[in-house]
This record gives C-alpha cells, structure tokens and sequence, in this order.
C-alpha cells in the first residue's frame, strides 16, 4: 500500500458524493441569514435601521465565494479519480 493512497477517502458510495454535492446549497442561505442577524444586531446596538442591509449584501457576497471555493474543489476531487 502506497504512502499516497492514505491521504486519498474512498468516496465510491453515491450517497457520500450527493452530500458533498448537497451541502453547496445551504451555504448561500446559510450565509445570508448570518449576515442579516449580524446586521440586525448591529442596528439594534447602534440604533440604526440598515445595516441589516449591509450584512445581507455581505452574506451574499460570503455565500457566493464559498460555494464557488467548494464546487471548484470538489470538480477537482471529481478530475484526480
């Protein structure tokens, strides 16, 4: 048994690549509900009223980032096999 086949997971199990897969579609609403409660905490504290605004607009921009990380992480886990 080669040294390098360790560090590769044996993902032959359909099931274990649709929760790959899957869990890139809770990560935008994932990160616009946590940038609109940050942002309705801050309008809370600060006494403003759109920050909460800031904080959607942020969590976008954050989901967004991160799936793209992950879809082009896992596109390239899917090409090594």
């Amino acid at each position: 048994m080669d040294p390098e086949d360790k560090d590769e997971p044996k993902n032959s199990n359909p099931l274990v690549a649709y929760a790959r897969y899957s869990e890139i579609g809770f990560v935008i609403p994932a990160a616009v509900f946590l940038g609109f409660i940050i942002g309705k905490g801050l309008d809370h504290w600060l006494h403003t009223k759109w920050l909460f605004l800031v904080g959607l607009i942020f969590g976008a921009v954050v989901g967004f980032i991160e799936m793209i990380r992950m879809a082009t992480s896992l596109s390239a886990d899917d090409n090594k096999k």
